[in-house]
C-alpha cells in the first residue's frame, strides 16, 4: 500500500545558479574517464585494457577481483590514451579519447513480453556483463550491490533535494519506455516491493507515471527528504542482516536500454550549475565527461571550485577533471580561500546559515532567497561541541551526535545500536554543514561503515 511521509526536520540550501531547462549546443567532451574511486567497495580493481587499446561503448575496461563478474564498461568508443595511477600504484583514472561517431558492443535484445518471462539469472548475467550492475547500491554500507544477495526491497527516489540538483524528470524526458523496462528487470531480483518515491508537492512526471508493480510513495519536507536513505528509514527500515538495494532513475533507464536496445548507452544530460556559471544549463554528453567542454567560455571568473555532484556530497575536481560515474551535476561555486573581517561576530544578511548567530539577518530574506556561498568553512576543527543541532537536520529516528561519537571511539556495539546500518555519508551531510566544530562528518561515517563491514 502506498504511503505518504511528511518530514519537518532538515534544511534547504537555496543556492544561486540553478540550471535552466535548456540544452546547450556545445559538442561533448573529447576525452572521458572511468574512475575506480567512484565505485565504493571496489578494493581490488583490475584492468582489461592498456594504453593504446581501442574500445567500443560497452567494452569491459575494469572489474573488481571481489566480484569478478561485474564489469565496468567504456562509456564511449575510442582509444585508451592514459592509465593514471597514484601512490602505491593505486588506479585513479582510465582516460579514453572518444571517436566522433560512437560504436557499440551489442548484447541480446528483449521485447516487452520477453522481459516479463525473463529469469533472474539471465537478467543478472546481462547486467553484470553489460556494465549497468554498478548502478545498484547496497544498503547497509553504500557499496555496489553483491550479486549473490537477494534484497528485501529496491528503492528509487524520483526527486533530488540537494542544492542545485538536476531536474530528474527533465534529464529523462523521452525515456519512458526504457524506465518502464528497467523496473520490469529489477523486479526479478526481489520478492519484496520496488518503491518508487515522489515529491508530494510536485507533479509526477510522465517518465514515472503508470509503472506497474511498484509502490508509489509520496514524500515531503526540506532536504534530505529526497535522499533514498531517509525514505528507506520511514518506509521499510533496515534491520540487522537485511539488505536493501537502491538505484537512481537514470540507472533504471540505463538498465532498460541495455535490454531493449542491446547496448550500454552511457549518454546523459548533465546540469552545469552554480553562481559562477554565466549560463547554467544542461549539456548532452556521456558518463565520465571532461569538465573543459562543459565550462568553456561559460564562467564568470577563474577563481572557482569545480565539484562533481552537489556541494554537500560531491567530489572536488580540477578544471581539467572528469565528472563521476554517479553524477549528473557539475557545481561551480566561488573558492573560499579568504578570511572574513571579524569572522562570525559580524552579522550578515547575504550569508545563509542554520545558526542565527552567523548570518543573523538571513532569516529576514524569506525562503525563496538565493545565496552565493563559497567553500570557506569559516573555522577550523576543534573540540566536539554537543549542541543538539545534528538532530534538527536529520529526519530519522536516530541520534546522530552519539552515533558519530561511537564511530570515532570505534565502539561497534553502540554504532550498531545507534543506527549505522541505516545511513551512508549523504544522510548526515547536513550535520557536517551545521557542525560548529568543523568535523568531516561524512568521512567519519565512511570510516565507521568500513569498520562494520570489515570487522
Amino acid at each position: 500500500m502506498s504511503k505518504t511521509v511528511k518530514l519537518k526536520k532538515g534544511f534547504d540550501i537555496n543556492l544561486a545558479g540553478k540550471a535552466e531547462k535548456t540544452i546547450a549546443s556545445t559538442p561533448p567532451s573529447e576525452t572521458f574517464a572511468i574512475k575506480p574511486t567512484d565505485f565504493i567497495g571496489m578494493k581490488r580493481p583490475k584492468l582489461f585494457v592498456a594504453e593504446g587499446d581501442t574500445v567500443k561503448a560497452g567494452t569491459p575496461v575494469l572489474y573488481d577481483k571481489m566480484q569478478e563478474n561485474v564489469m565496468v564498461c567504456s562509456p564511449v568508443s575510442g582509444e585508451i590514451v592514459e592509465v593514471k595511477r597514484g601512490a602505491k600504484r593505486k588506479l585513479l583514472e582510465i582516460k579514453i579519447l572518444a571517436d566522433k561517431e560512437i560504436e557499440y558492443e551489442t548484447f541480446q535484445t528483449y521485447s516487452d513480453s520477453d522481459l516479463r518471462s525473463l529469469s533472474r539469472e539471465d537478467a543478472q548475467a546481462q547486467m553484470t556483463k553489460g556494465g549497468v550492475w554498478s548502478n545498484l547500491i547496497q544498503r547497509p554500507y553504500g557499496v555496489v550491490a553483491n550479486e549473490a544477495d537477494t534484497p528485501k526491497a529496491i528503492f528509487i527516489s524520483s526527486f533530488d533535494t540537494h542544492p542545485l540538483s538536476a531536474d530528474i524528470a527533465f534529464t529523462l524526458k523521452g525515456e519512458e519506455e526504457a524506465f518502464k523496462a528497467g523496473v520490469e528487470v529489477l523486479k526479478k531480483f526481489t520478492s519484496g516491493k520496488v518503491h518508487l518515491n515522489h515529491d508530494l508537492n510536485g507533479e509526477v512526471s510522465t517518465v514515472f507515471a503508470n509503472i506497474e508493480g511498484v509502490e508509489n510513495n509520496k514524500i515531503s519536507g526540506p532536504h534530505p527528504a529526497g535522499n533514498v536513505g531517509v525514505q528507506i528509514h520511514h518506509l521499510d527500515p533496515i534491520g540487522k542482516g537485511e539488505v536493501v538495494w537502491t538505484i537512481t532513475p537514470y540507472g533504471v533507464a540505463q538498465v532498460g536500454k541495455l535490454f531493449l536496445k542491446g547496448v550500454y548507452d552511457a549518454s546523459r544530460l548533465v546540469a552545469v550549475a552554480g553562481s559562477e556559471v554565466s549560463k547554467p544549463q544542461y549539456f548532452k554528453t556521456y558518463t565520465g565527461s571532461g569538465v573543459n567542454k562543459l565550462t568553456e567560455g561559460n564562467l564568470k571568473n577563474d577563481h572557482v571550485r569545480f565539484i562533481s555532484g552537489n556541494v554537500l556530497t560531491g567530489e572536488r575536481i580540477e578544471k581539467d577533471g572528469y565528472i563521476g560515474f554517479y553524477d549528473n551535476l557539475l557545481s561551480v561555486i566561488p573558492e573560499g580561500d579568504h578570511a572574513d573581517f571579524l569572522g562570525w561576530i559580524m552579522p550578515r544578511k547575504e550569508v545563509l546559515s542554520f545558526h542565527r548567530a552567523w548570518g543573523l539577518f538571513s532569516f529576514l530574506n524569506g525562503k525563496n532567497k538565493e545565496y552565493v556561498l563559497d567553500t570557506n568553512t569559516n573555522g577550523e576543527p576543534r573540540a566536539f561541541v554537543q549542541t543538539g543541532t545534528f538532530e534538527k537536520v536529520t529526519p530519522m529516528d536516530i541520534y546522530p551526535t552519539y552515533l558519530v561519537k561511537a564511530i570515532m571511539a570505534e565502539d561497534f556495539d553502540n554504532m550498531e545500536a545507534l543506527g549505522i546500518y541505516e545511513i551512508i555519508e549523504e544522510d548526515l551531510a547536513l550535520c557536517e554543514y551545521v557542525d560548529v566544530s568543523k568535523h568531516d562528518i561524512q568521512q567519519i561515517v565512511r570510516e565507521g561503515l568500513e569498520l562494520m563491514q570489515n570487522g
